[in-house]
C-alpha cells in the first residue's frame, strides 16, 4: 500500500507527509522514486503545532523539498537528501 501511495503522489507530483516510517525504507533502501517524502515525529504532547510546522517547512524550503527526505520534529526540521 505504501508504494502504492508514493506511487501515486509521484504521478500527481505531491509530497506526502506521514508518520509512517516505512516511506524512509521505500526511499532509501528500495530506491522508489518519489517527489519527496514528509515524516512527521511529532509526539501527541506537541500536536498543536503541527499545521504551524508544516507551514514553516513549507514557507522555508517551498520546492526545495522536491526529490527530498525530510523528518519534521517539533521546532525542527532535518532534510536527507535521497
Amino acid at each position: 500500500m505504501d508504494r502504492e501511495v508514493i506511487e501515486i503522489a509521484h504521478g500527481e507530483q505531491r509530497i506526502p507527509l506521514t508518520e509512517d516510517k516505512d516511506f524512509g525504507w521505500l526511499a532509501f533502501v528500495a530506491h522508489v522514486e518519489s517527489p519527496g517524502v514528509v515524516l512527521i515525529r511529532i509526539p501527541a504532547s506537541a500536536r498543536s503545532a503541527l499545521a504551524g510546522s508544516v507551514l514553516q517547512l513549507v514557507v522555508e524550503f517551498g520546492a526545495k523539498l522536491n526529490g527530498n527526505f525530510v523528518v519534521l520534529r517539533p521546532g525542527s526540521f532535518g532534510a536527507f537528501e535521497k
